[in-house]
């Protein structure tokens, strides 16, 4: 398949894959998919999509967690999604805190140029679906396609749009996904 056909989705984690917590995600066990969400991930992979995530994950740098647990919390994500006959392809994750301002942190483009990198393409136009207002922010830096759910922090991030019609705004994952796909498809 020639490199302009293959088509590129970045996906925010918590709160659009799997159920966010003010007091972070920390464990295997605390990682359950949002309702839908893996199967929304299977219809883009059956549609030939590339699926990168790209997350904060300042936990790790607060001390809360470990890299070897992210690592087991994003196995159990693959488990479930080779259970549907589906993978995610690349993940990228900031283990910073914002006081440490690196590049890579979430408003700032740096875990989706790390997954443009490796893909090895440009952005422009690439849907890029999160639940918060950095998570758009960072996909606007890089000229992608930010779309919002109301998962996760969603709704909050909602209000803070103050009604900015530029960004589609869905219920969940699964629902951004068939609207992508419907437009997707031929005439």
């Amino acid at each position: 398949m020639p490199v302009n056909h293959i088509r590129h989705i970045i996906l925010d984690r918590d709160g659009v894959i799997n159920a966010d917590s003010d007091q972070f995600i920390k464990t295997p066990d605390e990682w359950q998919p949002i309702d839908g969400s893996l199967e929304a991930i299977a219809r883009l992979k059956r549609a030939g999509y590339l699926v990168g995530i790209a997350s904060n994950q300042s936990g790790i740098g607060r001390g809360l967690f470990d890299r070897d647990s992210l690592n087991a919390m994003h196995g159990k994500m693959q488990h479930l999604l080779a259970k549907l006959g589906s993978h995610v392809d690349l993940i990228a994750f900031c283990p910073h805190t914002a006081e440490e301002r690196c590049a890579c942190r979430k408003p700032r483009p740096g875990l989706y140029l790390q997954l443009a990198r490796r893909w090895n393409t440009d952005l422009d136009g690439i849907p890029v679906i999160g639940d918060s207002l950095r998570d758009l922010q960072a996909a606007q830096a890089v000229n992608a396609h930010p779309i919002l759910v109301r998962t996760g922090k969603g709704e909050k991030t909602v209000e803070q749009l103050q009604g900015n019609k530029e960004i589609p705004v869905f219920d969940d994952l699964g629902q951004a996904v068939d609207q992508l796909l419907q437009e997707q498809q031929p005439c």
